[in-house]
């Protein structure tokens, strides 16, 4: 089989058989991050707060003592035990405001934690990508080293000169350091993902990518994905909450009571009995009801404002996506077309190729070979931005 085309099936189109530990990377994750842990307590925290607004105010308790004067009329007390509520109807509207408040916090906890998922997912795909460089980098390495001990023998034996053995380590040295630099990078990737996963490490063993499939329907693939857009869905809980608190800002619009047990004692009687009071609302809701009727406006114009966003931004990355897979697919026909390095090893081996003719000739291999992983790369990136509502 041509050698460019085992390299070509090694390093671009990946192995298929091999298990992709990307999804176990990013349930670890989603277990140890911090910020997702974080986000959890807030979520709570915020729910716990929600719920004390649908709580009775606490009760009223107030003893009175007096003395007469002279001292010979005695001493009288009263004690007083109240307790104030709101209009039936409030509590109502306060508690399907406490569902919906939840709902929204779950929503916006999904946003976080999609946020934190496909920064590990993009650090997963370029750890892949870096790898593969690597494995690239690896195959010339060992192809200029041959060439190297080839080259040293000719010199001994006066068939090659000192220029010619000082490119081929010059090209040594240029590999060495585009490797010592991926390598670099690499390890900097594996930290990233190590603080994400909570500071365990994690990712070494990224080899390969996993099959997407692209949507060939872009008017199918982006219903779906406005449906499902953590973002959106927030913003529509959001409308729900307003319009909700338009009707609790009506009922608190009802009167307010107050019921209570009171207890007189004199010197020589004792009463008990019961209070009763009403709170007529004239000035503690004035302009509630337009603020909350503000607040829904302003939130449905933000829902239509971000689905057109979102519906752009997918035109966006599918038209990217498309443009890629066709760039990938000619540079799949480029390398099929090109020489193999075993024919140029062969031809410079048979003195059929100078030295400076055959390293521009294996430059445009490798070169098309590095651009087709670079491509690859853009393309998973790009693809794993699209199905973002899915992680």
């Amino acid at each position: 089989m041509k050698f460019y085309i085992i390299v070509f099936l090694l390093f671009c189109a990946g192995n298929l058989a091999a298990q992709n530990n990307i999804e176990s990377i990013l349930i670890s994750i989603e277990k140890n991050n911090k910020e997702l842990q974080a986000s959890e307590q807030l979520t709570l925290s915020k729910k716990l707060e929600a719920a004390t607004e649908n709580t009775l105010p606490d009760p009223n308790v107030s003893y009175e003592r007096k003395w007469g004067k002279p001292a010979s009329i005695g001493k009288t007390g009263e004690l007083s035990v109240s307790q104030s509520f709101d209009f039936p109807s409030v509590y109502v509207h306060k508690n399907q405001l406490y569902d919906l408040k939840s709902d929204l916090y779950d929503q916006q906890k999904q946003i976080i934690r999609q946020q934190v998922l496909l920064n590990a997912k993009t650090i997963c795909l370029d750890l892949v990508s870096l790898f593969q460089q690597q494995k690239l980098l690896s195959l010339r390495l060992q192809n200029v080293q041959k060439l190297s001990a080839l080259y040293q023998k000719r010199l001994s034996t006066g068939d090659a000169n000192i220029l010619e053995t000082n490119k081929i380590e010059l090209e040594l040295y240029n590999i060495k350091t585009q490797m010592r630099l991926i390598e670099t990078e690499r390890n900097n990737k594996l930290k990233e993902l190590q603080t994400l996963n909570g500071n365990l490490p994690i990712g070494e063993e990224l080899t390969d990518y996993s099959p997407v499939d692209f949507p060939e329907n872009f008017e199918i693939y982006s219903q779906e994905a406005i449906a499902a857009d953590p973002e959106l869905r927030s913003l529509e809980n959001e409308l729900k909450v307003a319009r909700k608190n338009i009707s609790l800002s009506k009922s608190l619009w009802f009167p307010k009571f107050e019921i209570g047990y009171i207890r007189e004692m004199e010197p020589t009687d004792k009463y008990n009995g019961i209070s009763f009071g009403i709170s007529i609302p004239l000035f503690e809701n004035r302009n509630k009801i337009k603020q909350a009727k503000a607040l829904s406006g302003y939130t449905q114009m933000q829902i239509e404002n971000t689905r057109l966003q979102s519906l752009s931004t997918l035109r966006q990355l599918y038209d990217q996506a498309t443009n890629l897979k066709v760039s990938m697919q000619e540079y799949n026909k480029l390398l099929q077309s090109q020489k193999t390095l075993s024919l140029l090893n062969k031809a410079l081996e048979n003195g059929q190729l100078s030295m400076i003719e055959y390293f521009i000739e294996a430059n445009q291999v490798y070169e098309s070979m590095q651009n087709y992983l670079q491509l690859e790369n853009q393309y998973q990136q790009i693809v794993s931005q699209m199905y973002r509502y899915k992680l």
